[in-house]
């Protein structure tokens, strides 16, 4: 009896060990735990469960009193500021080769001091001449831009910036300033200045500065889409983010704190790096920008709280990426439409993906079931990866 007491004893005692290390575990990351696993549990749960987002009318609808100060700051019920253009071209939809009938407006969201960004993309991917003498494709391609934060370098870059547009004429300034809680000021910029001056464009493309665009591919998928029974409507596709929950912890850039969205999930909504709507979309983004505050300082929920007002899904795609960069690999290339994170290598990238030995590795039975495998091997890895889906392997 008195053995087998003691083995029941230090199985307590083993037993209260466990628990007490596990428990400290959790104290010590509990922060990562409620990031990564809890607040998503909530999320999904709203999502898919409750899935009504009827509050964000009444919640977000502006009021007679919305303001907005000119520094940034936001306030609980912030309006649409005009801000005064700085550089503009009103006539850059117009005349030119293809005439008015522009395919798609581009819009490039870049930083004042990104010229080399801005220049490696008129180079590649954002040339115009390419699109319309290679591709037949009429697509005009502009950069959006707010002033320089920090005050002593701003004249200098002003004035390089005005040096710069009077080369290319492709600049679209606007004086507010150019930080990442006013990315939402630049993408109601887009949508106004696209409603304003170039509203026949078939579609409307939203990209940062470092992302690459396969403009061939994206040609060729946009076309498909015009020739389609829906005639290219109520359109919205990127990398969707589904149920998402706010970030609560404050030293993450993307914090949102629970005054500002006190809701478990944000409506369903694609990556900001790179997307499209169809011009019907668009007028429906503009119209919800003039009637919904845009406290929501992240732009790409902010997109989703106007799409999911006015009755616009987001679709998946699974070709533009996240905010991963897409493997380096010419079955890949034959495929992609875009890929985040290439503030450097764009040109390279470029001369890779668009030589025409790339489509001949995935012709025929043989060419297409290696380029399957190579992208199984690429794509369906067991950790995550925040570009293209193991999905995309098989299509």
């Amino acid at each position: 009896m008195f053995i087998n007491f003691r083995r029941i004893h230090k199985c307590q005692c083993v037993q209260l060990l466990t628990t007490g290390l596990v428990l400290c575990m959790v104290m010590v990351c509990w922060e990562e735990l409620d990031h990564h696993v809890v607040s998503h549990m909530r999320s999904y749960t709203y999502r898919y469960l409750v899935n009504s987002y009827d509050f964000l009318n009444s919640s977000f609808a502006l009021t007679s009193k919305s303001q907005h100060g000119k520094d940034g700051s936001n306030g609980a019920d912030v309006g649409v500021v005009n801000y005064p253009y700085l550089i503009n071209h009103p006539g850059k939809c117009g005349g030119g080769a293809g005439g008015d009938d522009v395919l798609l407006l581009l819009f490039v969201k870049s930083s004042p001091e990104n010229f080399e960004r801005r220049q490696a993309i008129r180079d590649t991917w954002g040339n115009e001449s390419f699109a319309w003498s290679e591709l037949g494709a009429n697509v005009r391609v502009v950069f959006a831009l707010g002033v320089h934060p920090d005050v002593g370098r701003r004249s200098g870059v002003q004035r390089a910036l005005q040096r710069e547009d009077r080369s290319y004429r492709d600049l679209i300034q606007q004086d507010f300033l150019d930080t990442f809680h006013n990315l939402t000021s630049k993408l109601i910029l887009q949508f106004h200045w696209g409603h304003e001056h170039c509203r026949q464009a078939r579609f409307l493309m939203s990209a940062d500065d470092d992302i690459f665009v396969h403009m061939p591919n994206l040609v060729s998928y946009l076309r498909q889409l015009l020739s389609s029974q829906s005639g290219a409507k109520d359109l919205w596709v990127g990398h969707v983010h589904r149920g998402a929950p706010p970030i609560r912890r404050k030293e993450s850039k993307y914090h949102v704190p629970d005054d500002l969205y006190p809701w478990p999930s944000y409506p369903d909504y694609t990556a900001g790096a790179g997307y499209v709507v169809s011009g019907d979309v668009a007028a429906k983004i503009y119209h919800a920008t003039l009637v919904l505050n845009s406290s929501m300082y992240i732009d790409d929920v902010f997109m989703g709280i106007c799409a999911k007002a006015m009755g616009v899904s987001p679709q998946g795609h699974v070709y533009f990426s996240g905010e991963g960069k897409a493997p380096y690999h010419p079955c890949i290339y034959d495929h992609m439409i875009t890929s985040h994170g290439h503030a450097t290598d764009v040109r390279l990238l470029w001369q890779e993906a668009t030589d025409p030995t790339v489509y001949r590795r995935s012709r025929g039975f043989m060419g297409n079931l290696y380029c399957t495998a190579v992208r199984v091997m690429l794509l369906c890895r067991p950790y995550y990866q925040n570009t293209y889906s193991c999905m995309a392997a098989f299509t």
